[in-house]
């Protein structure tokens, strides 16, 4: 049980991790249209309120997931107030994790940045607080999906930030440079969406197939990155331009 989770909050945080670095990209294009001397301060209160919202996603989600009385009935099958957010959650990340792939592969660039205009901090902080509000929830969801101790996915939540406060910018260009990750992790996402709709619907997934079918995916993948002949990778199309794309190194 105990290398159960450690592998779950392992997993956890590398996707986390992988998925959140457009969230920190975000933050940083729109701090950086702020004053110099405002830009550092701006970046950092970003960050944490990405973390503060995703423990607070996560505490309400936590209180939700106990309300275990059927509400109606599907099919002879009773949904309960739980069973209804695992649904919802899953067809949401069956949705973005979907929209993202198609954009990334045939979508438009900087199709998000373009519409960023502010004139004050207060209104880069407003936008930074939208921005996080989307990424926490698919990331909560995600959390929800992967693993059952509730503690397990603060923990997650909280490593994820701090490693975003620290290494953002090698993680970044790393992700950049081999986006068969990225893809690879929106695959995930479509995984571990299905997997809610089932157990929504009271037919659980065992926990150690999911990650079995991650971890052999990912071996793939670096086996490929690792004995393929080295090529320029393919061009992803993001939602920001790609001269936006740069994180300064001193992030904090």
């Amino acid at each position: 049980m105990e290398a159960e989770i450690i592998i779950s909050l392992l997993t956890l945080i590398a996707l986390e991790t992988v998925l959140g670095i457009d969230n920190v990209i975000f933050i940083s294009i729109l701090a950086n249209k702020l004053p110099v001397n405002q830009q550092k301060k701006a970046r950092r209160i970003g960050l944490i309120l990405a973390g503060v919202m995703r423990l607070g996603l996560l505490l309400l989600i936590s209180q939700i997931m106990k309300l275990d009385q059927d509400l109606f009935t599907v099919f002879e099958t009773g949904i309960s107030g739980k069973d209804l957010i695992l649904i919802l959650g899953g067809l949401f990340l069956l949705y973005k994790s979907t929209a993202e792939i198609y954009h990334k592969m045939e979508g438009e660039d900087g199709d998000v940045t373009k519409t960023m205009i502010v004139t004050s901090f207060g209104q880069v902080i407003f936008q930074i607080l939208l921005m996080d509000l989307v990424f926490s929830i698919d990331s909560i969801i995600t959390a929800v999906g992967m693993v059952k101790e509730v503690w397990v996915m603060y923990v997650a939540v909280i490593v994820t930030v701090i490693i975003m406060l620290f290494a953002a910018e090698p993680i970044s260009n790393f992700v950049n440079k081999h986006p068969a990750f990225k893809i690879l992790a929106l695959s995930f996402l479509l995984l571990i969406g299905f997997s809610l709709i089932v157990e929504g619907f009271g037919k659980e997934i065992p926990k150690g197939y999911i990650y079995f079918a991650m971890a052999f995916s990912l071996l793939v993948d670096i086996i490929q990155m690792k004995t393929t002949k080295k090529s320029e990778p393919v061009h992803l199309h993001e939602h920001y331009k790609e001269e936006e794309q740069h994180l300064d190194k001193d992030v904090l």
